[in-house]
């Protein structure tokens, strides 16, 4: 098992700038892909971003491409998704979640966090 925990979300205005955290405990012998997904209210969970287990491979929703940044750093079993100018729209709660392969589906992950909320005022 694998547990995730996020952090580092809140409240910001529009074209602020968050970082958020995701740290992985727990059966963490073996290196996942990582992703970040959100869900804002009355909607479905959407993609936001993958990464592969070295750190060489990522990809982007297009809504968040040249905003957001995922990164990792496998000596701390930590993933981070660094979010610059940020808008009304990317309000929603922001999950990451551990797989096998760096995919957009959800269905590819077996491990998710709880969540962290991310608000962004206009």
């Amino acid at each position: 098992q694998v547990q995730l925990v996020e952090s580092g979300g809140g409240l910001v205005q529009a074209g602020g700038s968050l970082r958020l955290s995701c740290v992985a405990s727990g059966r963490t012998s073996i290196i996942y892909a990582m992703g970040w997904f959100r869900q804002a209210p009355g909607k479905e969970r959407e993609f936001v971003a993958t990464i592969n287990q070295s750190g060489g491979l990522t990809n982007y929703a297009d809504s968040v491409k040249g905003r957001l940044t995922i990164s990792r750093d496998n000596a701390k079993n930590a993933v981070y998704l660094q979010m610059n100018t940020l808008k009304p729209e990317d309000t929603a709660v922001y999950y990451c979640a551990a797989g096998l392969t760096a995919s957009a589906w959800t269905s590819a992950y077996n491990y998710w966090g709880q969540g962290t909320q991310v608000t962004v005022s206009s």
